[in-house]
């Protein structure tokens, strides 16, 4: 049982230059600039509420941006469903209500009309399951400057960037 994902991790305290030099820009998880509008795939949800040992280090960045007012994130209300399917599955009802709490932090997006036919078409030219499809189209409706994920399927797409880690 992972931690909270909005209270993951700890503030360092900012470093001070020495007099006469200047300090470098902070590198901003994902390449990413503050202000930019992310859609987060399922997996890195999972990985972060689930503390996973391998996997929550590398997407831990992002959601600490996002706790510090830096970036902001989205995710489809497919992504809802498909991280509470876990625990509903295990019969772990009072973990999923946590997890639901936990990911009413970020801007959950119904699956529109407009992002349903746009999803269809995603499906169809890049060969893409349907709950990912509707995360893809998910980031193009929503002007998201990308996508975040740890799933390689999105790798045909064209004209979505897509942030798989850190670098």
């Amino acid at each position: 049982m992972g931690r909270p994902l909005s209270t993951r991790g700890t503030r360092s305290a900012p470093k001070v230059a020495s007099r006469g030099q200047r300090r470098a820009a902070p590198a901003v998880w994902g390449h990413l600039s503050e202000g930019d509008l992310v859609v987060v795939d399922t997996a890195p949800l999972i990985y972060l509420l689930e503390d996973h040992p391998e996997f929550a280090p590398r997407f831990e960045g992002l959601f600490e941006l996002h706790r510090d007012g830096v970036v902001q994130i989205a995710i489809s209300s497919i992504a809802t469903a498909e991280v509470l399917a876990g625990p509903f599955k295990q019969g772990q009802d009072v973990l999923a209500m946590r997890y639901e709490t936990e990911l009413s932090g970020f801007e959950v997006q119904p699956v529109t009309q407009a992002i349903a036919v746009a999803a269809a078409r995603l499906r169809t030219l890049g060969g893409l399951r349907l709950p990912d499809a509707i995360h893809a189209a998910t980031a193009i409706e929503l002007g998201a400057v990308a996508l975040v994920t740890h799933d390689r399927d999105f790798s045909r797409l064209q004209g979505l960037r897509i942030i798989t880690g850190p670098d």
